[in-house]
C-alpha cells in the first residue's frame, strides 16, 4: 500500500541531522551515517537522514535512516550464508549493533549496465571516448544505459567527507593503497558473490540491480565481512525491469527509484559537486523518501510504516541514555 505523503511532509521537521551519542564510545562523522565505536570492539552505526550525492552532503530526506537500516538488515540476512557481515543486532529503528572491524581502504563497485551522471561515471567516461575503466576494456558501440557483455568490478578509493572518490584498476589501487592483493581479491570475490545473489532477487521483485557498492572490513577474527550497508538506494541503482526495453530503445531514461533522482534535479540547477550545493526544495525531498518507500517495499515484500516518535529521544532511550 503506497505511503500517505502527509506523513513524509510531517517527517520533514525533525529529520536526523547531526546525532550526539557520545557516551556510547568514540564518534566517527560520514557522509550518512554516525559511527561510535566501544571499548569493548563493538560498533554503533547510526543511518541518519542525511543524504549525499557527487560526494556531497546535500541535505536530508524524511525517514530515510529509517529506511536504509531496515533495508541493510532484510539484505544482510538474506546474504548471510553467501557472505558474513558485522550485524549483530538492531537496537533502533536506525541503529545497528555491529562488531567492529578494521575496514578496507578500498570501495568495491560492482557494474552491469553504461550508465550514470556523475564525473566517476562509466557513462561519463565512455562518452568522452574513454574504452578502458578501471582495467577493464569496453567495446565500441554502446548506448547510455546498455548491458554490459558481462558485470565487472570497479573498485575505487574512499574518499573522506567533502573529497572525490578515484575509481582505478587493480593494480593502481594496490600502488595507492599498498593493501595486501590477496585482501583485494577475497573482497572483490565477496562482492561479485553479493551482485550475483542481488541481480537474481532484484529480478524476482520486477527489478534490475544496475550497478552497487560494497564496504568491506576485517573482523579481529581476521575473516573479511561486509560492513556499513547493501544494496539500498544509496549504495545501488534499480530500474523497473517492465519498461527498461521499451525505453532503452527509445532513448529515454530508465524508471528508476535510487539517488539518481536526486542527483537529476541537482544537475537540472547546474551542480554537480563543486561549492555548496543548492537548498533542495521540500517537495524534492519528499518524493525522493517516496521513491525510497517504495524502493524498500518493491525489494522486500514488506509495508513500511515509519516510526513517528521523536528520534532523538527515541534512540537515547533505546540504547539506554535516557
Amino acid at each position: 500500500m503506497p505511503i500517505d505523503v502527509a506523513i513524509l511532509r510531517r517527517g520533514l521537521s525533525r529529520t536526523i541531522d547531526k546525532t550526539a551519542l557520545d557516551a556510547l564510545g568514540r564518534k566517527y562523522e560520514g557522509k550518512v551515517r554516525d559511527n561510535y565505536s566501544t571499548r569493548d570492539g563493538r560498533r554503533f552505526v547510526v543511518a541518519t537522514d542525511r543524504i549525499s550525492a557527487f560526494d556531497r552532503v546535500i541535505g536530508t530526506l524524511p525517514y530515510k535512516g529509517e529506511l536504509l537500516t531496515s533495508m541493510a538488515r532484510f539484505w544482510f540476512e538474506l546474504t548471510k550464508d553467501v557472505a558474513p557481515n558485522h550485524l549483530l543486532s538492531v537496537p533502533d529503528p536506525v541503529v545497528m549493533e555491529c562488531v567492529e572491524c578494521a575496514p578496507i581502504p578500498v570501495e568495491m563497485v560492482v557494474r552491469a549496465y553504461v550508465t550514470g551522471v556523475t564525473s566517476t561515471s562509466i557513462w561519463t567516461h565512455y562518452a568522452a571516448g574513454e574504452r578502458e575503466f578501471a582495467g577493464h576494456a569496453l567495446p565500441d558501440g554502446m548506448k547510455k544505459n546498455q548491458r554490459l557483455p558481462r558485470a565487472i568490478v570497479t573498485p575505487s578509493t574512499k574518499a573522506e567527507k567533502g573529497d572525490h572518490d578515484v575509481t582505478a584498476s587493480r593494480e593502481e589501487i594496490l600502488r595507492i593503497t599498498k593493501m595486501d592483493p590477496r585482501l583485494f581479491d577475497r573482497a572483490a570475490e565477496i562482492a561479485m558473490a553479493l551482485f550475483e545473489v542481488g541481480q537474481r532477487h532484484a529480478a524476482a521483485r520486477g527489478l534490475i540491480l544496475v550497478d552497487t557498492k560494497y564496504e568491506l572490513g576485517v573482523r579481529p577474527d581476521g575473516e573479511v565481512v561486509v560492513i556499513d550497508e547493501m544494496h539500498t538506494p544509496d549504495s545501488s541503482r534499480y530500474w523497473f525491469s517492465e519498461s527498461y526495453e521499451a525505453r532503452f530503445a527509445e532513448g529515454e531514461e530508465p524508471e528508476s527509484f535510487d539517488k539518481e533522482y536526486v542527483r537529476r534535479w541537482l544537475a537540472s540547477v547546474s551542480y554537480k559537486g563543486d561549492g555548496p550545493p543548492p537548498p533542495i526544495p521540500d517537495e524534492v525531498r519528499v518524493e525522493a523518501a517516496r521513491r525510497y518507500v517504495q524502493a524498500y517495499e518493491q525489494i522486500t515484500g514488506k509495508d513500511f510504516t515509519p516510526n513517528q516518535e521523536d528520534p532523538q529521544a527515541r534512540m537515547r532511550r533505546n540504547l539506554g541514555l535516557a
